[in-house]
C-alpha cells in the first residue's frame, strides 16, 4: 500500500511552525509497512487543496490531510474533500450533538461556525475527536482512502493511532505480517552512525533501516515484512546483529520508550533512588523523568538551583569553589550531584550546569558547553559536553547527556 500525506496551513508555508505533524505519520505508517512517496504543503486556499488532493489520489492508495479543519472560513480542508469527489457536504447530528455537549460542558458560548466541523462529505464518515471538537473525516472511493485529522498534534495523533492507522492496517493484505524494532542509540551522531551502517542503510529492500534523529539520540527503526511472524522476526534479529557488530557500544534500549523511561524501570528494579540538581536545563531531566509513570518508586526530588545562592545554600556547594572555579565547572557539577544526594537521600545525584545561551558565553566558557555530574555512594564523576545549538536544543541535549551518564554508571553495576 502506498500513502501521500498533506499538510494544510498557510502558517506552515511561512516557516511560523514546524510540521511536525507529516514527521509523525510517517513514522506511524512506515512502522506498518505503508510505503510514502510524497509528502505535500499547502495553504489555505481551496482551489489549490482540491488539485493537490486529486493528484495525491491518481499515484496513492490512500490519502492522510492533516490541518484545515477548524470553524473558520479559512479551514478548507472539508470543502476540499468534497470538491475533489464531486459530493455535497451534510450536516452529522450527532457530531453536531458532541460539539454542543463539549461547549455546555464547558461553560463556553458555542457560535454557530463552530458547527461547520459536523460537516461531512455525502457518504463520507467522521472520525472522533477524544481530545477536541474538530472531528476527522473519511471517505472511501474507487478503493481509495481519505483520511483528514486535525492539525493540532496531540489531537492528530490520537486520531492516527485510534482511527487511521487501525483502517489502514486492516486494508492490507490479509497474509503479510509486518513488525518494527526500534533499536536507540547514544553517545554518536547521526552522521558518523550512518557511515558505519551505510551498507545496512543502503542495501536492505526487507527488512527495511531508517534512522531518525531525536534530540541527543539516534534512532534506528527495523522493519521487516513477511508471510509469518517466525519469518519477520528472524529477518529482524538477522539486520539487529548486523548492526550491534558495529554500534553495540552505542546502543542503550531496544524499544519505543526514551531513555528515562529505561532508567525509572531499571532503578525500581534495583530497588535504588534518584534525585536531581539543575541549573541550565531549569527542571528540564526532572521532567523528562516524572513524565514516566511509576517513576514516584525511584524518583526523590529536585533542586533547580539556577542562582549560585541556591547551590550553597540548598545544595552545600562551597562559595570558595564557585568563585575559584565558576558556576559551570566540573568541579561544581560534581558538588551539586554530591550536594543533592546528600539532601534527598538517594541513591545517585545528577546534576547539569552549563550556558544555554545565546547570552552568557565568553571566549573562555562558550555558549553551549555543559557540565554533567553523576554521585553515588563512594564516588561521583563529571563530563563536559559542547553543544552548539540554540537554547532549547542545548537544554534538551544537556539533559540527554545527564540521564546517559547515569545509564552507563547503572550498566557498570548491572
Amino acid at each position: 500500500m502506498v500513502a501521500e500525506i498533506m499538510s494544510v496551513g498557510t502558517e506552515l508555508l511561512l516557516g511560523q511552525i514546524t510540521d511536525t505533524n507529516a514527521t509523525y505519520i510517517s513514522q506511524r505508517l512506515a512502522a506498518h509497512g505503508v510505503d510514502v512517496y510524497y509528502r505535500t504543503t499547502f495553504g489555505d486556499n481551496l482551489e489549490r487543496v482540491t488539485e493537490g488532493l486529486r493528484l495525491a489520489l491518481s499515484r496513492a492508495d490512500a490519502v492522510i490531510i492533516t490541518g484545515g479543519l477548524g470553524p473558520t472560513t479559512d479551514d478548507v480542508t472539508r470543502e476540499a474533500i468534497a470538491a475533489a469527489f464531486g459530493r455535497e457536504l451534510v450536516m452529522d447530528e450527532s457530531a453536531r450533538a458532541h460539539i454542543e455537549r463539549f461547549f455546555a460542558a464547558r461553560g463556553y458560548a458555542m457560535t454557530s461556525s463552530n458547527l461547520k466541523q459536523a460537516l461531512v462529505p455525502q457518504g463520507g464518515e467522521l472520525i472522533a475527536n477524544p481530545k477536541g471538537t474538530a472531528p476527522g473525516v473519511l471517505v472511501e472511493a474507487d478503493g481509495k482512502l481519505v483520511f483528514a485529522v486535525p492539525g493540532v498534534p496531540r489531537e492528530m495523533q490520537a486520531m492516527v493511532d485510534e482511527a487511521v492507522i487501525p483502517r489502514l492496517v486492516a486494508a492490507l493484505p490479509k497474509s503479510l505480517v509486518i513488525r518494527s524494532r526500534v533499536i536507540r542509540l547514544a553517545g554518536i551522531g547521526e552522521s558518523a552512525m550512518a557511515k558505519k551502517v551505510e551498507d545496512i542503510l543502503v542495501g536492505q529492500a526487507n527488512p527495511t533501516v531508517a534512522p531518525l534523529v531525536g534530540r541527543g539520540d539516534v534512532i534506528l527503526r527495523i522493519t521487516a515484512k513477511g508471510e509469518s511472524e517466525h519469518e519477520v522476526e528472524r529477518s529482524i534479529t538477522d539486520v539487529e546483529s548486523r548492526i550491534r557488530e558495529r554500534l553495540g557500544e552505542y546502543i542503550y534500549a531496544v524499544g519505543e520508550e526514551p531513555l528515562e523511561y529505561w532508567l525509572v524501570q531499571a532503578l525500581t528494579e534495583r530497588k535504588e533512588t534518584l534525585s536531581i540538581a539543575e541549573s541550565c536545563t531549569g527542571g528540564l531531566v526532572s521532567d523528562r523523568i516524572t513524565n514516566v509513570s511509576g517513576s514516584s518508586a525511584c524518583y526523590l526530588g529536585s533542586v533547580v538551583s539556577y542562582d549560585n545562592e541556591v547551590k550553597a545554600t540548598v545544595l552545600g556547594v562551597s562559595r570558595d569553589l564557585l568563585a575559584a572555579r565558576g558556576a559551570v565547572s566540573a568541579e561544581v557539577a560534581e558538588a551539586m550531584a554530591t550536594g543533592v544526594r546528600r539532601l534527598c537521600g538517594s541513591t545517585y545525584g545528577l546534576a547539569a550546569t552549563g550556558i544555554a545561551g545565546p547570552a552568557g558565553g565568553s571566549p573562555e566558557k562558550p555558549v553551549g558547553l555543559v557540565y554533567t555530574a553523576v554521585a553515588w555512594p563512594d564516588g561521583v564523576e563529571s563530563a563536559e559536553h559542547r553543544f552548539h545549538m540554540d537554547r532549547l536544543d542545548n537544554k534538551q541535549r544537556a539533559s540527554q547527556a545527564v540521564l546517559l551518564m547515569l545509564h552507563h554508571r547503572l550498566r557498570r553495576t548491572a
